[in-house]
């Protein structure tokens, strides 16, 4: 990679420090106009969230069920079993 004299260096860098600066206005702007986005937004370092807190109303959430090792296994063997069904079948 070719070196670069420092005065380009530097410039390189206020520019870079612009251009950051003018996406975060943009993006400031664009939750003020979707705030939606705010939430789910894959931007966090560059725009400080404001922390998610469900509505008293919302209903509240639902439980995930978790399996045992057993029922792990079991549904394994299952799928072991539908796809050799599967493999067995194609090479008829």
């Amino acid at each position: 990679m070719p070196k670069h004299s420092p005065h380009i260096v530097e410039l390189a860098k206020k520019g870079a420090q612009h251009r950051l600066d003018e996406l975060k206005r943009e993006v400031a702007e664009l939750i003020k106009v979707f705030p939606h986005l705010e939430y789910g937004s894959a931007i966090s370092p560059a725009v400080p969230r404001q922390r998610y807190t469900p509505s008293p109303t919302a209903a509240p959430r639902r439980k995930r069920r978790t399996m045992s090792a057993a029922e792990r296994k079991a549904v394994g063997l299952r799928m072991k079993r539908y796809w050799a069904a599967k493999r067995a079948g194609r090479k008829k």
